[in-house]
């Protein structure tokens, strides 16, 4: 993989401008490619983009292989006849900077009910809809049956479920089938909506020259189609719940750890089926995008995990994780790895290098990170390798104004010092030196190209409830802004 010294730009799905309350899939989206083609910017990097569960997080997904409903353009349905254009003129007053994700749920569901009803008024596109159906049965079918048994049981977890549906019964599971077909067939609908106007933006992104860099968690959601469908691959007892859990140990986010709570997985059995599952997974998410952020690559070297009953992540092990096996197995079955290995929790550790550097895959390095030791920190842009992938920050840290904010005091002095700034354009400053340096892709969010401070974080790792809402507002993306990143790319030689 050959990001041949270009630039990108973190942003999520969710956080684009958009009328109904949420980023989708339709014109402002292609307006955001536009955007970043006129800035002559190359890579474009997402989070997760399957259907959130619990606090709607986007690492906490209800199916590895589905899409996020929330995504769908209300715009495009109404541009294939699925709904009118009376359903958008009469939609609510959303807030323009953040996602209230429960109002833009309970809109967005009487669309998808009107639209499904419709959809049997148009013989094209019906013929589509059962076209996808049939193409894509192996993981739909499991994931809009989970969906409807778990809409008939007010949303309750899998494990909460009677018995023969919670331990898969042939008899229960057919009965739900007949029962609830056109509940199943509503979910299977909404996923066809979804990879419909995808693919419409990936053939925006190709004729644009702009590539896409996914994101995919190490873990999934407890609560989720994969593990009800797959639970001899995971640590769980006979009903279902975890034994042991992910996360980390106490480190610079949390004095307590990080307590995630996906059940572990049962390496020796996903070795013994060739690890198939798995390798589906991958297939399905490098289907969508054109490279991959392999989401807490140190888990594949050695993982924490955490007995399930407790209450914070202090009392973990460590344990071996499948290593380069799995990846031998990946490059057998799918070729060439168009992965970036985000190795941050394990940058010091000796297995994660010699695994990451063994399939020569670029890591990461993150440019706050850097100012707690001197000036021989790996994280500093003057000791980066050109195989690496470098950051300002991720969804996971502060904006870098508010960062620098609220660092310690020796902290912003060794930055000010090794930026040779003030600290009043901080981010601007930190941008310019990173897009120096050797690394071979460079990427920000887009929050630091606004330079702006800790209101417009994305993500506190470790707090449950309250993050993934922040949004940009259209007028924000305006030519001013265009023209700064043209002329940063332009000066540092990472134009497209």
């Amino acid at each position: 993989m050959d990001f041949a010294h270009r630039s990108g730009i973190l942003l999520h799905l969710t956080s684009l401008p958009s009328p109904y309350g949420i980023g989708d899939l339709g014109p402002d989206a292609c307006n955001w490619l536009d955007f970043m083609a006129e800035t002559r910017t190359r890579w474009w990097q997402v989070l997760p983009l399957g259907p959130t569960g619990y606090g709607d997080s986007p690492y906490q997904s209800y199916s590895s292989f589905a899409g996020s409903p929330l995504l769908i353009s209300p715009a495009l349905l109404q541009e294939d006849g699925l709904i009118d254009m009376e359903h958008l003129e009469n939609s609510p007053i959303f807030p323009t900077q953040r996602v209230d994700f429960t109002a833009v749920t309970n809109w967005k569901r009487g669309l998808f009910q009107v639209a499904f009803m419709r959809v049997n008024e148009l013989p094209k596109l019906h013929k589509e809809f059962e076209k996808f159906c049939s193409q894509q049965a192996d993981w739909l079918d499991d994931y809009s049956l989970f969906m409807t048994i778990k809409t008939q049981h007010e949303g309750r977890s899998w494990t909460d479920w009677p018995a023969p549906l919670r331990d898969r019964d042939s008899k229960a599971l057919a009965k739900a089938r007949h029962d609830y077909a056109a509940t199943q067939s509503y979910f299977a609908f909404q996923q066809f909506l979804f990879f419909s106007q995808w693919g419409r933006l990936r053939k925006r992104m190709a004729e644009l020259n702009i590539g896409l860099i996914g994101d995919l968690p190490i873990y999934v959601a407890h609560d989720s189609a994969d593990i009800w469908c797959n639970r001899e691959l995971f640590e769980l007892d006979q009903r279902g719940r975890p034994l042991r859990v992910a996360g980390v140990p106490p480190d610079m986010f949390s004095d307590t750890g990080q307590l995630w709570g996906n059940p572990i997985y049962r390496w020796k059995t996903l070795k013994r089926q060739d690890y198939a599952w798995w390798l589906e997974r991958l297939k399905a998410v490098l289907d969508m995008v054109d490279v991959l952020r392999l989401d807490h690559f140190r888990g594949f070297a050695d993982y924490y995990a955490i007995p399930a009953d407790e209450d914070t992540a202090m009392n973990g092990t460590w344990e071996l994780g499948p290593g380069a096996d799995f990846f031998d197995a990946m490059k057998k079955a799918l070729g060439d790895l168009p992965l970036i290995a985000e190795d941050l929790g394990g940058h010091n550790s000796p297995l994660v290098q010699q695994l990451r550097e063994q399939f020569k895959l670029p890591g990461m390095k993150l440019f706050q990170f850097a100012f707690d030791e001197d000036i021989h920190h790996p994280f500093l842009p003057n000791n980066y390798p050109q195989n690496c992938v470098a950051y300002t920050g991720t969804h996971d840290n502060d904006t870098t104004r508010g960062w620098y904010k609220n660092a310690p005091k020796r902290e912003r002095k060794f930055c000010r010092q090794y930026l040779k700034s003030d600290g009043k354009h901080i981010a601007a400053d930190m941008l310019r030196r990173l897009w120096a340096s050797p690394a071979t892709l460079t990427v920000a969010p887009l929050q630091d190209f606004l330079e702006l401070g800790g209101a417009a974080r994305m993500n506190y790792p470790g707090r449950a409830l309250g993050n993934w809402g922040w949004r940009v507002e259209g007028k924000a993306l305006n030519p001013e802004l265009a023209k700064r990143i043209t002329a940063l790319n332009q000066k540092y030689d990472r134009s497209a």
